[in-house]
């Protein structure tokens, strides 16, 4: 019973079916019918105008949109434990050509006006310090957590203020927009540019740049393309994206993450560290504890020395969840 990460998931049967009606002669790199429809797709669901751009990774997405809006002698300012920060291997000072992350704090994982300016209100505005060129937040948060329209629009207005562009690390947006049960607009808000993820809610090799100021994805195009990241058959990471939006699985997916979660969630009392709004549940545990779980069959990681993390994904059996929730309330 797999509760390690959401990317272990299977890939939903939709995807599979998408790429066999793919699999046709087209206009190789991202001049096909499907690449080319992205644009107008996209610009529907989110209300205003819309340029994508498709990727096989979410650190190829984030590193990519923050390549268009951050110089080598500039910064991004994200949360302390964000994944730029924390699970990508060095890669945004490699896309960005060294330019650093200014690290702040906000509870749960996400950041806040304050935790913002604590960063950057200290910074002198000469050329003897690195400068914050952007801001990036993720949505929902590394430990689950979902950030309200209303925390959004705060940080638009700071960003506006200072002058920073501003982005989104939605690997698991759609996870947050089902919490919220609000149109997608809402849950980005007006940032600049969005990492929409698709693989961990059953996707297979596509996520989305979704660019709001078209000129910088007139710009990424280019990055992509330096970076190896302008596959020759690209029709097949859009139609796994054209097929996610189809029919709303790619919120009915989250949907049913999130129920999986509410369910373990609802049996872990005390146990639990951080409310949970998405999919992923942090749960406090001994090693020894740990030990039982994973005897009866439960698979997961570690979460520091006195913790667990359990993350379910869109096929999480119901009765593995209810399996999970009593294990832990056996504890």
């Amino acid at each position: 019973m797999h509760f390690l990460s959401d990317n272990s998931a299977s890939v939903h049967p939709a995807i599979w079916d998408a790429m066999r009606a793919a699999d046709a002669s087209d206009t190789p790199y991202d001049g096909d019918a499907l690449s080319a429809a992205l644009d107008e797709r996209m610009s529907a669901l989110f209300g205003r105008e819309c340029s994508v751009l498709w990727v096989a990774t979410g650190t190829a997405a984030n590193c990519l949109a923050l390549a268009t809006m951050v110089q080598p002698h500039g910064a991004v300012v994200c949360h302390e434990e964000a994944h730029i920060e924390m699970d990508e291997g060095g890669a945004p000072g490699f896309y960005l050509h060294g330019a650093k992350l200014l690290l702040g704090q906000g509870e749960g994982a996400r950041l806040d006006v304050d935790g913002i300016r604590a960063v950057i209100d200290p910074i002198r505005d000469d050329v003897h310090q690195v400068q914050p060129h952007a801001i990036s937040i993720t949505q929902a948060s590394e430990y689950g957590r979902v950030y309200r329209p209303e925390d959004i629009a705060a940080i638009r207005a700071l960003a506006d203020e200072r002058g920073l562009r501003f982005h989104m690390d939605g690997a698991r947006f759609a996870n947050a927009v089902a919490f919220l049960d609000l149109p997608p607009a809402d849950a980005a808000g007006q940032v600049d540019a969005l990492s929409f993820g698709f693989v961990k809610n059953g996707g297979m090799t596509a996520e989305a740049i979704v660019f709001f100021d078209p000129s910088l994805a007139d710009v990424a195009q280019y990055r992509r393309k330096r970076a190896g990241h302008l596959q020759s058959k690209g029709r097949f990471l859009a139609a796994q994206i054209h097929a996610m939006l189809d029919g709303d699985v790619w919120l009915h997916n989250a949907r049913a993450a999130n129920a999986a979660a509410a369910e373990i969630a609802a049996a872990c009392g005390d146990r639990l560290m951080h409310p949970v709004e998405a999919n992923e549940v942090f749960v406090r545990c001994t090693a020894d504890e740990r030990d039982v779980l994973r005897r009866r069959g439960f698979g997961f990681y570690d979460w520091g020395a006195d913790a667990a993390r359990f993350v379910s994904a869109w096929n999480t059996r119901e009765d593995d969840a209810r399996a999970l929730a009593q294990a832990i309330s056996d504890l």
